[in-house]
């Protein structure tokens, strides 16, 4: 606060000495004789030293306006939590290769900055489908059966099914340690048909992001293998088996990529049809071999081996580190299926060892389904490198973050392949009781990019691949915008585990950086988001002047298009960021505590907080009997499409938003998710009268019950299931998410085990929203082959991206009950 003030004195103290103030500030004298002399000589003197003033503080005001132009692009000065090469081979073998490439069927890279990429592209040849109907990143357009991981333990192997029309893929993947440059790895991609012959063609292919050097070796038209040096792998080799099947034919591309993203258009450019079916209007297409662009600035970087053959056939994928001394053996054909069948073998004992779902009696599909949510949570934790693109309202026009990695879990592999910052927290609640490990790498690195203002950019999109999938209208950051600090809930499970096992100590190289880290996140938010009102906080980024949203949309609390006061205003505030700050305060208080910190100031702002008598003086409203929002607020607000003569709608529009009844300041009186927030973040006093309120509430099925889960809004409020544009459907206005669910199974439990007069009310609530919950999840699974990102609260079916093994995976923590 004394830096905020500083800059505002600064600031006052110059406009005082703009060009207007100092005329202002000197008479003319319009006098006679020596008096005119004198007043002359006098403004001349006066004159010559403002200019040398105004010369000394132009370069300061430039030199403070570019200070404060560059604050968002600044690292906070504090230890880092990861060292430079802290996941290097060296440093970390066991994670060093992975499949970190989410937004692919199937990819591996190395955590680097410039790792070479290895992906699989497929197709189906003899369509009628123009261009060729190529597989490689994940596209809900391509309209696949399903797939996803089954097993996956987040660093040694990984069993991946896809289903495609006419066929069935496997592919599988196992490391085996050695060298130090990471180990060996092996993959195997194999095809069964469903139905039918179909002749397919399967594409490996290795493209380097950067120096260093590839050379293929051609064995009668087919690529057998290929030679590579880089400065992070050293030399490798990379081998191509035989297919065992009776009748292959194979082809190759060796060429030269400019960007990562375009891999698939190369290989489109590579295609030739070499073939038609008889009536020529299906073709067959294979790669040309070599084709180097004019424009190539030095050798092929980009290397594709295509097999192709009538289903069934298989391939393997042979990659050998040049450092592994005295190999014995490759690992290839039985010894690879012998080591991967080791590896799965100790995932399954594994799996019930932590979560113990057999022992609880759930049945084998019901384990698969729940091996399959944590394998696909796994498998999907991607490696990105790059810069941001940010703004503060200090820069005119956006500049770059530094450089940086993320070890991220993304929510969706086909839709965000990418790292987001709320839905990080509630990825490591699964993922830290899997491998704290790997919870804490996520997290630090997470933790890594806070600026010197204490700000993390909400959505990561790190590197051209990363960045193709951004609408550019979503790719700049500002650093006004917040969003629900999540990390705080694995944070305060991590460290609540340590605390009680006495392992504080063993982890201090963690612990230490973190404090200071934390801190300053913390006291980002308790600054920059606080409302106008003493106790109150409001989220930022709602625009005041849109006219195409019947309610103006709040995407950084996480719940975009959730109803929230009709007119945005300063005045405003909102129960849900309280409740965050909340749980905040407490992880901040205990962490200092066991740091032998200061906690007094977080101790003393979450008992402000979490009094309940203050939080109700706030946020319940009386008349509606529920927590809620505060603002200026009216549910008159409709569509409405503008007549000639009256203000158009924006381009793109037919529609605009008019306003039937004035707004007032009041309570918004929307019931769902954001009501809950004092009760799913387990502020509410056991013995409150409102935990009752809540508790009846939340079985009433004209609310939020339904057979499925707990649907995100009221049945009865004015914007249920309503589009919030004339394009969007409803998102947050009814649907069933996993995530708030958990949260509100997380709850129930506490309040169920807690001393208070409605113990036995939460229990009940307790085991009939779990039951639900897991009966449609799985029955939605086997029926679709999907993990959905929410599911809808009249059918309980799964709607919108697919897979979603982001927070939708806590269904493993639901059935495990580990909250």
């Amino acid at each position: 606060m004394t830096m905020g003030r500083n800059r505002a004195d600064i600031r006052k103290r110059t406009s005082k000495h703009s060009d207007n103030n100092l005329k202002a500030s000197f008479p003319v004298h319009r006098g006679h004789g020596g008096h005119a002399n004198v007043g002359s000589g006098l403004l001349t003197k006066l004159t010559v030293a403002i200019l040398f003033i105004a010369a000394l503080a132009v370069p300061g005001i430039y030199l403070y306006q570019r200070y404060l132009e560059d604050r968002v692009k600044t690292p906070l000065d504090s230890p880092k939590m990861l060292a430079p090469n802290s996941s290097s081979a060296v440093m970390c073998p066991d994670r060093y290769w992975g499949s970190y490439r989410p937004h692919m069927y199937f990819g591996m890279k190395t955590r680097t900055s410039h790792s070479p990429v290895v992906g699989l592209m497929w197709l189906t040849q003899f369509t009628r489908e123009m261009p060729a109907p190529v597989r490689h990143w994940c596209d809900e357009g391509d309209h696949l059966t399903k797939y996803g991981w089954l097993k996956h333990d987040g660093a040694n192997f990984g069993v991946q099914k896809i289903e495609d029309q006419y066929f069935t893929m496997m592919t599988e993947f196992v490391k085996k340690p050695g060298g130090t440059h990471g180990g060996d790895w092996s993959a195997r991609i194999s095809v069964q048909s469903k139905d039918r012959p179909v002749v397919m063609s399967l594409m490996f292919y290795i493209a380097l992001d950067g120096p260093g050097e590839l050379e293929p070796t051609i064995k009668k038209g087919r690529l057998d293998h290929i030679r590579g040096e880089t400065d992070e792998l050293g030399q490798f080799m990379l081998q191509f088996s035989r297919s065992d099947a009776a009748t292959v034919k194979y082809d190759y591309l060796v060429t030269y990529a400019k960007q990562l993203d375009k891999l698939k258009d190369y290989v489109l450019n590579g295609f030739k049809i070499e073939a038609w079916d008889k009536a020529r209007t299906m073709p067959y297409f294979s790669l040309d071999g070599r084709k180097m662009p004019k424009d190539a600035p030095g050798g092929a970087n980009f290397m594709v081996h295509q097999v192709t053959g009538t289903v069934p056939f298989s391939l393997e994928v042979v990659f050998e580190s040049g450092s592994v001394p005295h190999r014995i053996q490759s690992l290839a054909g039985p010894v690879f299926i012998e080591e991967l069948s080791k590896q799965v073998t100790a995932f399954n004992h594994r799996f019930e060892e932590t979560f113990k779902l057999r022992e609880k009696g759930f049945h084998e599909n019901e384990i698969q389904f729940a091996q399959a949510a944590l394998s696909n949570m796994l498998g999907s934790v991607g490696y990105f490198y790059g810069s941001s693109l940010v703004q503060s309202k200090y820069n005119k026009e956006p500049v770059a973050y530094w450089e940086a990695p993320l070890y991220s879990g993304v929510p969706s592999r086909p839709f965000f392949p990418r790292g987001f910052l709320w839905d990080e927290g509630f990825h490591n609640l699964l993922i830290s009781q899997w491998d704290l490990d790997i919870s804490k790498d996520i997290i630090s690195h997470w933790l890594d990019l806070l600026n010197v203002e204490g700000w993390i950019p909400r959505e990561q999109i790190l590197g051209d691949e990363a960045r193709a999938k951004v609408p550019a209208e979503f790719v700049v950051q500002r650093n006004e915008n917040a969003n629900p600090p999540t990390l705080f809930l694995p944070l305060q499970k991590i460290v609540n585990m340590l605390i009680r096992s006495n392992q504080l100590g063993r982890y201090n190289s963690f612990l230490e950086p973190l404090f200071p880290r934390l801190k300053a996140w913390y006291n980002w938010y308790n600054t920059t988001q606080l409302g106008e009102k003493a106790g109150t906080y409001r989220w930022r980024g709602r625009d005041r002047t849109v006219l195409t949203q019947l309610n103006p949309m709040t995407l950084t609390s996480g719940l975009d298009d959730y109803p929230r006061a009709s007119h945005p205003t300063d005045q405003e505030f909102h129960v849900d960021l309280r409740s965050w700050m909340t749980l905040a305060s407490e992880v901040m208080a205990d962490l200092a505590k066991a740091l032998n910190q200061n906690s007094g100031d977080y101790q003393t702002t979450y008992d402000y907080l979490r009094d309940n008598q203050r939080l109700d003086t706030l946020h319940w409203s009386e008349t509606q009997g529920m927590y809620a929002d505060f603002g200026l607020h009216t549910d008159g607000v409709k569509f409405h499409k503008p007549k000639p003569g009256e203000r158009p709608a924006p381009q793109g529009f037919t529609k605009i938003r008019v306003e039937t009844k004035k707004p007032t300041y009041q309570f918004v009186n929307s019931f769902g998710y954001v009501s809950l927030f004092p009760f799913l973040l387990k502020i509410i006093d056991p013995s409150s009268p409102k935990l009752f309120k809540i508790l009846t509430d939340l079985k009433n099925p004209g609310l939020l019950w339904t057979d499925y889960g707990l649907r995100s809004l009221a049945k009865n409020a004015h914007l249920y299931n309503r589009r919030n544009t004339e394009h969007d459907p409803p998102y947050w206005r009814g649907a069933i998410w996993i995530n708030m669910n958990y949260l509100s199974l997380a709850a129930l439990h506490h309040y169920s085990s807690t001393e208070g007069p409605y113990q036995r009310t939460a229990k009940d609530v307790y085991t009939d929203l779990r039951t639900n919950l897991i009966s449609n999840v799985i029955r939605q699974y086997e029926k679709t082959g999907y993990i959905w990102e929410q599911y809808n609260d009249k059918t309980g079916e799964g709607m919108r991206s697919h897979p979603f093994t982001g927070w939708s995976a806590l269904m493993v923590l639901i059935m495990s009950e580990k909250y």
